[in-house]
């Protein structure tokens, strides 16, 4: 996609998806030690690079989980670049390879006016907690995830998610530097979280509970098993006040928050059971 005499949108290569994780970084957004794999094997023709006279300027995903829905993020333009038709160029190629798809975005609080203006609705709010040292004890009813049969773990998660998102969870949940714990309920599952490393500290997501009471234990059991004296993150949606309750009680504390919304439909979810998001770049 031509943009001028001198800049053009193209499809990102695997290289490419790396120098992304490191503008995002670099925007403090934290991103995941092993995130660039994870994402780009997910959708590997829905990352999306602007370059100028052959320099990389801005980036773009569009990920296509199924023929309904598509998730929108790591939308960014290099500092000198922003505020000419770069970002609009970036966000209308993604949209058009996502389609009549119904689609996702975490956007950040001062954009949500120019998301509104291109069509997107409000759902709610994030809040990111930033938590240190938590004391607490989880209990011996947290399995290790590997031992949940996955096409079960995968049901649950549609629970909790627009689409299924097979490829994407079956490497989330093997990726290096990270532990995942399950709860079990007889032979159902009633949640199940995750915890990797990151650029600085750990990230928790997603935590999918079933109710308060499981939620605390599996956080517990995911910090517990972190075992270091960095900062700990959780993104909760608002909404969930239970969940906001449960990260203030061990004294996590709000950082910043995004704005979810959608440009056809609103996902109808089960928000009092997803105390964690997984992530704000692919939902």
């Amino acid at each position: 996609m031509t943009l001028g005499s001198e800049h053009e949108i193209r499809t990102m290569t695997r290289a490419d998806m790396d120098l992304a994780v490191d503008w995002a970084a670099k925007e403090g957004w934290n991103p995941g030690r092993h995130d660039a794999d994870c994402f780009y094997t997910t959708d590997p023709n829905g990352y999306f690079m602007a370059f100028h006279g052959g320099e990389p300027i801005g980036c773009i995903s569009a990920v296509a989980y199924d023929e309904n829905f598509g998730f929108i993020g790591f939308f960014i333009v290099k500092p000198q670049y922003r505020g000419g038709r770069i970002g609009i160029r970036l966000g209308t190629h993604a949209l058009d390879y996502l389609g009549p798809r119904n689609v996702g975005i975490d956007g950040v609080e001062k954009k949500v006016k120019n998301y509104i203006h291109h069509g997107f609705t409000l759902a709610g709010h994030t809040i990111r907690y930033e938590g240190r040292g938590i004391d607490g004890q989880a209990t011996v009813n947290l399995r290790p995830i590997a031992e949940v049969p996955f096409d079960q773990l995968a049901a649950y998660d549609r629970r909790h998610f627009p689409a299924p998102r097979l490829h994407f969870l079956s490497r989330w949940i093997k990726q290096p530097d990270s532990a995942g714990f399950a709860v079990m309920s007889g032979p159902s599952l009633t949640g199940y979280g995750i915890v990797r490393a990151c650029r600085q500290g750990y990230k928790i997501g997603p935590l999918f509970a079933n109710n308060p009471a499981v939620a605390e234990e599996l956080l517990l059991g995911l910090i517990a098993v972190v075992k270091s004296d960095g900062p700990v993150y959780l993104d909760v949606p608002e909404v969930n006040t239970t969940g906001v309750s449960l990260a203030l009680r061990y004294h996590m504390k709000p950082v910043f928050k995004t704005a979810r919304m959608y440009n056809r439909n609103a996902v109808s979810l089960p928000v009092q059971a997803i105390f964690g998001m997984t992530s704000f770049e692919l939902g």
